[in-house]
């Protein structure tokens, strides 16, 4: 039977995470260009970004809204949706700062409040990409685009979820310390109560595909010599020999 014990979970979570996140997401809106992920990669590095502009934009899974934020300074109607009324609260006050308004919405991207066919584009950095069930939210990004819309999504890599080791402070080794078959739901024993859902490279095809989409393709960020990150799970020299981080684009078939 499906649990959905990690939803009230996970905003209990990020409720709590929230201040730990204000400044970076105050970073974040400053930026002229997007930077990717934990390592802040510049988007002319990933060329993640299509052209959005005039086009229908919902980020799932938003947490302070940057990404939504980059899109509408591009000539997107952006639309962010996150389950955390704390990181909501941010999000808010940074509109605020920045006079870039969209609609922020408090909810959860496995049941989004929309009509079908009703965006061009979905996009979670992180968000939904990890912190939903990808059975529940897949489909759901599916219905929500009209066809030929795009769903691009990112997250840490199916190797890294293999060699982090579950104490916190760890960072990940060469050593695969978890299994890749059956990977799915993970509970960290690092004193917090989230859930995170990584998969690996087949169950994402497999599901994306029963979910009308097409792989456009799947792109393995790698930072530079000179990157640093605050997240103590992964080091510059594992990233440099194997991705950490994944990006997913695909296309819902018309």
């Amino acid at each position: 039977m499906y649990s959905s014990d990690h939803l009230s979970r996970n905003r209990a979570a990020w409720n709590q995470f929230a201040k730990d996140y204000v400044e970076a997401g105050r970073q974040a809106w400053e930026e002229d260009e997007p930077h990717w992920g934990i390592w802040r990669i510049p988007d002319s590095d990933v060329h993640l970004l299509p052209d959005v502009n005039g086009k229908d934009v919902i980020e799932l899974g938003c947490g302070t809204a940057y990404v939504s934020a980059w899109l509408t300074k591009r000539g997107a109607r952006s639309t962010g949706i996150d389950i955390s009324e704390a990181q909501l609260k941010t999000a808010t006050s940074l509109q605020k700062n920045h006079g870039v308004f969209f609609p922020l919405v408090h909810g959860s991207a496995e049941t989004v409040p929309f009509k079908d066919a009703s965006f061009d584009f979905v996009i979670s950095e992180y968000g939904a990409a990890i912190w939903c069930d990808p059975d529940r939210w897949i489909p759901e990004a599916s219905r929500l685009l009209r066809p030929g819309g795009r769903l691009i999504f990112l997250g840490n890599g199916a190797i890294l979820a293999m060699c982090m080791p579950a104490a916190e402070g760890e960072a990940a080794t060469s050593r695969l310390i978890r299994n890749y078959f059956g990977m799915h739901r993970f509970e960290w024993s690092d004193g917090d109560d989230s859930v995170e859902f990584h998969m690996g490279y087949g169950d994402w095809i497999r599901l994306l595909r029963k979910c009308n989409f097409e792989v456009e393709n799947l792109i393995e960020l790698r930072p530079s010599e000179n990157s640093t990150t605050s997240y103590p799970f992964v080091k510059l020299d594992w990233a440099r020999r194997w991705p950490s981080e994944e990006a997913w684009i695909a296309q819902k078939k018309s």
